[in-house]
């Protein structure tokens, strides 16, 4: 399938795309907060920088965005022909496993979200957080 931007508007396009700080990850946080949570954000000590931090009781929280870390990957491979596309999302969702087992090695709990679930009931979200941090 042939893109439909020029490779100049294509490259501004992805340019755009945030890595952190996202509005889902920021309203996500933000509840958080007003349930009385403290946290760490992005925090770079950590492989994969997890997204949010609870140094004290070692949970890591990552929320995933559908298209960059694979949901429903097989169903949606078929559709993006581009070799850099069939060649990204499995390395990034192999990445997020090489990262979980190394945060579950150094005595970690890894919570990942996928971006759905947040939009549909962060409190569910929430009381997995909670759960883990007991």
């Amino acid at each position: 399938m042939v893109d439909v931007f020029s490779k100049e508007k294509r490259s501004w396009i992805m340019s755009r795309i945030r890595s952190k700080n996202s509005k889902l990850e920021v309203s996500f946080r933000k509840i958080l907060w007003r349930e009385g949570f403290r946290y760490r954000v992005h925090y770079k000590k950590l492989p994969g920088k997890p997204d949010i931090v609870f140094t004290k009781q070692k949970v890591a929280v990552f929320i995933d965005s559908h298209f960059w870390h694979g949901y429903d990957w097989e169903k949606k491979k078929k559709k993006l022909k581009s070799e850099y596309w069939q060649w990204k999302i499995p390395y990034n969702m192999e990445r997020d496993k090489r990262v979980n087992k190394e945060l579950k090695k150094m005595g970690w709990k890894v919570l990942r979200f996928w971006e759905h679930e947040i939009k549909k009931n962060p409190y569910a979200c929430i009381d997995k957080i909670r759960k883990a941090l007991l």
